[in-house]
């Protein structure tokens, strides 16, 4: 038995705005500015060594086609971490954007477990509409659809327990947008994927600009607060380039060390 373990891995980069990433910008009176943010994906290793992912990032083509740095292909980051991407038994799926289920196709052998809702909205007959699509590949939601049928899914409402980590349903960002705690040193990991992309937006209460449903998305927010209160717990957001400033551990002898973001409960604020 070891001490659990959850890696966020920065696998991607770009350069964006305020104006840009926040809804209704205007409406706060502030000038515009540019600002870098980070897309990862969260590696879970629970006691036992068994291990899940949360989310599997984009396709190194599909990000560079969207103008995104890929930093490592996510697939070669688990291979540095000593993990076979073949033996993958679990993903969960925090949202179906692009970002999140990029390279499903290539982690065959792994369950996928997602709210009923997420599912459901996006093999449905309003994915393709363009206020949603833009954050989507249409290829990659027919990986879902093929997932699905061949019965390699498991769905839930509301929240569901697997072992030690624990599964919330938010929606706001996405109809069934989840959020994940996971057991780290000393205490608890509030994995928020992107139901807070960036620390601002629960801090400054200001909504990203992709959003499904506004209520629910500053619901989610509350919740996030609330997750995150006990003092042994430490909320982790989905795209800030700060979350490697207040986690300042690493994997070591990696060989991607500077991008493997060792999460545990002495960060936060700083």
């Amino acid at each position: 038995m070891t001490e659990p373990q959850v890696w966020a891995v920065r696998y991607g980069t770009r350069t964006t705005t305020h104006a840009e990433s926040y809804l209704n910008w205007h409406v706060y009176g502030e000038p515009d500015a540019a600002f870098a943010m980070d897309y990862f994906f969260w590696v879970v290793r629970d006691a036992a060594g068994a291990v899940t992912l949360l989310d599997c990032g984009f396709d190194p083509d599909v990000g560079r086609r969207r103008n995104r740095e890929t930093l490592v292909d996510p697939i070669e980051a688990l291979r540095h971490l000593g993990i076979d991407p073949g033996t993958v038994s679990r993903i969960v799926v925090s949202h179906a954007h692009y970002d999140h289920i990029g390279n499903l196709d290539r982690l065959p052998a792994a369950e996928i477990v997602m709210t009923a809702r997420e599912l459901e909205f996006w093999t449905g007959p309003h994915a393709g509409r363009t206020q949603f699509a833009h954050s989507t590949e249409a290829d990659e939601l027919a990986t879902l659809a093929k997932a699905r049928d061949d019965g390699r899914i498991t769905t839930f409402s509301g929240s569901l327990r697997l072992g030690e980590l624990e599964l919330r349903e938010v929606g706001g960002h996405t109809p069934g947008q989840l959020v994940a705690l996971a057991p780290v040193a000393g205490g608890r990991a509030v994995l928020a994927a992107d139901a807070l992309h960036f620390y601002d937006e629960q801090d400054r209460d200001r909504p990203f600009f992709v959003v499904a449903d506004l209520e629910a998305m500053y619901a989610g927010f509350d919740l996030l607060a609330e997750l995150a209160a006990p003092a042994d717990h430490v909320l982790v957001a989905g795209h800030d380039a700060d979350v490697g400033r207040r986690f300042p551990g690493r994997a070591d002898g990696t060989g991607i060390d500077d991008l493997v973001i060792s999460i545990d409960a002495q960060g936060g604020p700083r």
